[in-house]
């Protein structure tokens, strides 16, 4: 029987290559969107006819607990498990720290950490039955070291994620791994309004001089989900290309 991962917010950007980095090796796939249905259905049709795996779209908000109660039933009615959880969805609404609203940064919180929260739950609940499981957690360096204040809320989310991976790692032991990888700048939708100029103050903070290429941390999600990382656990993993302050 081939292993199971759900990967949620996995209709575009890293969640999206994580998808199709999973397929490529064989495995299951269960895609999670909330909003853009027909990007995650043509997503869908594409790996399914790609790759020899099933593929399960699911709609669900993160942020609420009967929607992951929901979709966690629907995926083991259909596949008798889940082997591998990546806790990838999370939004960010950048603005000036002043100017940020209660419920704004709220829904920051309702969506990053809370809903990595309740996915791991019921997910977690599913592998210790099953004595067995992997739960990647999507992180950023704004949670350890690159702190931007209009981006505040996001940056507190992603540090409590950090804090919920270690904790998680000790509720779930021996039987579930539970790591978490940071990536620095990346190339998707959430930085795709960049000036040419921001880009390039960025680059030059970076050793490689580059923003990560989606699939390059994708593949070290991969990593973690295989046999080949069986004694990594409870680790927190920079993907950021070599980040120096000045």
């Amino acid at each position: 029987m081939k292993k199971v991962a759900l990967v949620t917010g996995s209709n575009r950007g890293i969640g999206k290559a994580i998808i199709e980095e999973f397929a490529k090796c064989g495995l299951d796939v269960v895609i999670t969107y909330c909003h853009h249905e027909e990007e995650a259905i043509e997503f869908q049709k594409y790996i399914s006819n790609t790759y020899n795996v099933s593929v399960m779209v699911v709609q669900c908000d993160i942020s609420n607990e009967e929607e992951v109660e929901k979709m966690v039933n629907d995926v083991c009615d259909a596949f008798g498990g889940i082997d591998i959880l990546v806790n990838n969805a999370s939004i960010c609404k950048d603005s000036l720290l002043m100017d940020k609203t209660v419920n704004d940064f709220r829904r920051i919180l309702d969506v990053n950490l809370i809903g990595t929260y309740l996915c791991s739950k019921y997910v977690g609940r599913i592998m210790k039955e099953l004595k067995k499981g992997k739960i990647i957690n999507i992180s950023s360096t704004n949670a350890i070291d690159t702190y931007y204040p209009e981006s505040c809320d996001y940056d507190a989310s992603k540090a409590g994620v950090i804090s919920l991976t270690h904790n998680l790692a000790r509720e779930f032991a021996p039987y579930i791994q539970v790591n978490c990888v940071c990536p620095g700048w990346v190339k998707t939708d959430m930085n795709k309004d960049l000036t040419m100029e921001q880009v390039e103050e960025y680059n030059k903070k970076i050793l490689l001089h580059r923003f990560a290429e989606v699939e390059e941390i994708a593949r070290v999600v991969v990593f973690l989900a295989s046999s080949k990382a069986s004694y990594v656990n409870d680790s927190i993993i920079r993907v950021d290309g070599g980040k120096f302050n000045e």
